[in-house]
This record gives C-alpha cells, sequence and structure tokens, in this order.
C-alpha cells in the first residue's frame, strides 16, 4: 500500500481521493451546475430544449451522457449573435473581473470571461498543475509564452505567485531578456513552449555564446503544443537543457493548464477534480469511451462550478490516449498525453492556427488575390516551426508582387499572432477540389508538383 508524503502535493486530500470519493463530488456539483445553467443561460435552455432534455434527467453522474455536447463552432455562434461574450455567458457583466480569448477557424478571437470565483479557480488548479510538474516556492520562474489574451499567460503568473515562487513576466520575442534572468537573478525554471525551449537553445548558443546548460535552468514546464511527450523531443531537451521537462495541458474556454506530469513523466495527471468533469469519446461516433489505461479518443469537459462561461459536454478536439489510472507518486487521477488534434488546426509556437483563418485572410485581399491557398508543411504537424509557409494565388488585379506579398505577411501576423512566409503564385496554379478543398499540402509526404487540374 502507497503512503505518499503529503509534501508531494498542493492539495492532497483531492489529489489522492478515490474514484468514488471524486465521482460523489462531481455529481453533487454538476447537479448545481445545472441549477445554474438552467437558471441563467439562455444559450442551454435553448440547446436543452431543442433536443427535449429536462432539468430531471440528471440524477447521477452517468446521466451527463445525455446531454448534448458543446462545440467551438457554437461558441462562435453565439458570441457573433450576442455580444462581447456570447448567450452562453451567465454571469453579469458587470461581475466579469477579466476577459481572454482563443482563436477560432475563422481567425477572430473568441473572448472567454471569468468572474472573480472563476479566477480562483483557475489559479488553485494551474498552481496544482505546476506543483505536480515539481514547482517549489524556492524557484524563479522565467515566464517565456504569451502574457496579454492568452489565458495561460496572466493566470499562470497568479498561480505561480500563489506558490509563493518568483515570477519573471518575460512573455515572447525577448530572448535576450531571458538570458539575462537566469544569469542576473537566478532564474532556475522556465515556463514555454517545447518549440520555444529548442529555439531558446540555439539562440544562446549563437547569441550568448554559451552551451545552454550554463544558464542554470534545471526545470522547464512546457505546454501550448504537443512534443515533450514524445521521447525523443524530451530526451532532446533534457540533454539539451540539463533540466527536469515536464510537460502541461490546458484549454482556453475551460482552464489554462488542466493535466501536468509529475516528476516520474510517465503521463499528465488530471488536476482539477473538484472542478472539471473529464470524458473520453470516439470522436467519430462520439460514444463515451471507458477511462482505462490504452484507451485513445478525444477529450471532452464540463465545468462544475463556473460562473461566467460554464461549459456542458465542450469537445475540444484534442485526441488523447489514457496512460495510466494511478502512479507511484500517490496521485489518483488517470494520466493521458495529447497525441494530437482531430481537426486539422497547427500549433506554431504555442498559438493555434486553422488553415481556414489563413484562407479569411488572404481572401480579403481581393481581388488581387484568388483566395486559394495551401499550407505547405515540411513536416508531421500539428506542431509547425515558425514561418508559417503560405502559398497564395495572385490574379491579375494587382502588379506589385513585392508589395501583396508583404502586407499579407504583415496582416497574418497581426490577425493570427504568428509568422508567415508567403509566396505568391499566378491565378489557377493551386488544385480544386468538387468536395473539401485541401489547404494543407504535406510536401514531406510526396514530391508532385503543386499545379494540379
Amino acid at each position: 500500500m502507497i503512503h505518499p508524503d503529503p509534501a508531494n502535493f498542493l492539495d492532497p486530500q483531492i489529489e489522492t481521493a478515490s474514484a468514488a470519493e471524486v465521482q460523489r463530488l462531481q455529481e453533487t456539483k454538476l447537479a448545481k451546475q445545472l441549477d445554474y445553467l438552467f437558471a441563467r443561460s439562455d444559450f442551454y435552455r435553448d440547446k436543452f430544449q431543442s433536443v427535449g432534455i429536462k432539468r430531471e434527467h440528471y440524477r447521477n453522474l452517468r446521466d451527463l451522457g445525455r446531454f448534448p455536447f458543446t462545440t467551438k463552432e457554437e461558441l462562435r455562434e453565439s458570441q457573433a449573435a450576442c455580444s462581447p461574450l456570447g448567450r452562453h455567458r451567465a454571469a453579469d457583466w458587470v461581475d466579469v473581473i477579466r476577459v481572454h480569448s482563443s482563436t477560432g477557424t475563422t481567425g477572430k478571437p473568441i473572448f472567454v470571461g471569468i468572474t472573480r470565483r472563476d479566477s480562483e479557480i483557475w489559479t488553485r488548479v494551474t498552481a496544482r498543475s505546476f506543483y505536480t510538474q515539481g514547482l517549489r516556492k524556492s524557484d524563479a520562474v522565467i515566464h517565456a509564452a504569451g502574457l496579454t489574451m492568452f489565458v495561460a499567460g496572466l493566470s499562470s503568473k497568479d498561480a505561480i505567485e500563489s506558490l509563493g515562487a518568483v515570477f519573471i513576466p518575460i512573455g515572447t520575442g525577448a530572448s535576450e531578456k531571458a538570458v539575462l534572468a537566469a544569469q542576473l537573478l537566478g532564474a532556475n525554471a522556465m515556463h514555454c513552449t517545447p518549440s520555444y525551449a529548442t529555439y531558446f537553445a540555439d539562440f544562446v548558443r549563437r547569441e550568448a555564446k554559451l552551451d545552454p546548460k550554463e544558464l542554470g535552468l534545471r526545470k522547464l514546464f512546457c505546454g501550448a503544443e504537443p512534443g515533450v511527450g514524445i521521447p525523443a523531443i524530451r530526451a532532446m531537451l533534457q540533454e539539451t537543457w540539463g533540466a527536469r521537462v515536464t510537460e502541461g495541458l490546458g484549454n482556453a474556454d475551460m482552464a489554462p493548464i488542466i493535466f501536468s506530469e509529475c516528476p516520474n513523466q510517465g503521463g499528465m495527471h488530471f488536476n482539477g477534480q473538484e472542478f472539471i468533469a473529464v470524458e473520453i469519446i470516439d470522436p467519430e461516433s462520439s460514444e463515451v469511451l471507458p477511462a482505462e489505461q490504452g484507451v485513445t479518443g478525444e477529450l471532452v469537459y464540463t465545468s462544475l462550478e463556473r460562473e461566467c462561461v460554464p461549459l456542458l459536454r465542450f469537445r475540444t478536439r484534442d485526441r488523447v490516449e489514457i496512460t495510466g489510472t494511478s502512479c507511484a507518486c500517490g496521485r489518483t487521477s488517470l494520466k493521458l498525453r495529447c497525441v494530437g488534434r482531430t481537426d486539422d488546426m497547427l500549433i506554431v509556437l504555442g498559438v493555434n492556427v486553422f488553415p481556414s483563418a489563413v484562407k479569411d485572410v488572404v481572401s480579403s485581399f481581393s481581388p488581387a488575390t484568388t483566395g486559394e491557398i495551401q499550407i505547405v508543411l515540411n513536416q508531421p504537424g500539428p506542431a509547425v516551426p515558425p514561418p508559417l509557409k503560405v502559398v497564395a494565388e495572385q490574379s491579375g488585379a494587382s502588379s506589385d508582387s513585392i508589395r501583396l506579398k508583404d502586407d499579407i505577411e504583415r496582416k497574418i501576423k497581426a490577425t493570427l499572432s504568428v509568422a508567415a512566409e508567403v509566396t505568391l503564385v499566378p491565378a489557377g496554379t493551386l488544385p480544386r477540389f468538387e468536395m473539401k478543398g485541401q489547404l494543407i499540402r504535406k510536401a514531406y509526404e510526396t514530391a508532385a508538383p503543386v499545379h494540379q487540374k
């Protein structure tokens, strides 16, 4: 029998609770959340009525499967119909204290509001996730990720500070400052994407003329894109930095960091037991799958204590694999790896990019462009190294190719927050399709020419 050391947990009671204990707690909280939805959310009242669902249809956690899913597309439509936060906002605007955003398939932001209570929950779940990864009060953390509308920016600040650790807000695009923070402030940890951890190592060698190990970073907390769960990438980063590398997984619409690895690195532990209910479903049939080791499916979230934008059975489109339901560390929640997306989303330095959003930007330059594009991948996604390679068709309405290329690249950067390298080709060059267009060309799979009719 394992007797875990309480010092290894931020909240030992919930982190080591039995499955039955967690289920009873979640059933009680979900009942209250449903009462709240039926009373406060026009979005969900209409949604439930359209499928004949009533409040009395919920008796226990198993009944959750009778309720309809919520999709990103529905949230986008809800927000378009009712500014600023959509018909799914259930809290009064006067009680909202902060707004974050995520990008949708059109590239337009989907705003996510939080109340003071929502913020407290985000802070605790995110702090628990960092603590699971080994963050302690004695650490000084370089935050080398987004700090503005990015949900894991200010929320990570609150969480890290709540643990008593030092938070150093470097943000993105400031590698020189990150080097100085390590050298002059004695930072021993960094929160960033796997892509940035790789980029920063090259920067340190090239610009600072140092071996990355000399900076003294001994803990890398990575997330926002797949990578660290891949053994070869983890091994490379750990060897490069001389650091322990762990990963976390969150969702802009639910909470900043919900899953994270313990130092055993056997998968990311679920850290939101009393605030979020998790389901794994077959992405094709929508059937709920058992939470057992080896099961692969789409991750679905239900908020249990959310005030501003509570979501029920939200389809994340994250494809995950359960790696275990117990751990030598003593945590009793399930563990998983994110193995990709169930849609075609790409991730560039932690920023989610949908091909259709790129097409939307290029199309805005009509009539100078035809709107036809292809994103060229030289390696398997979803993680894509910058700049994003985009081929776009130029029509005869513009004779200044250089200016058009520069304008498109600037607008992609401004709209989608990623750097792009645009190649302009004559109208009619890119393939046309009778069915759904293929906006991604996997150059690593074929050497076939671009032109196709």
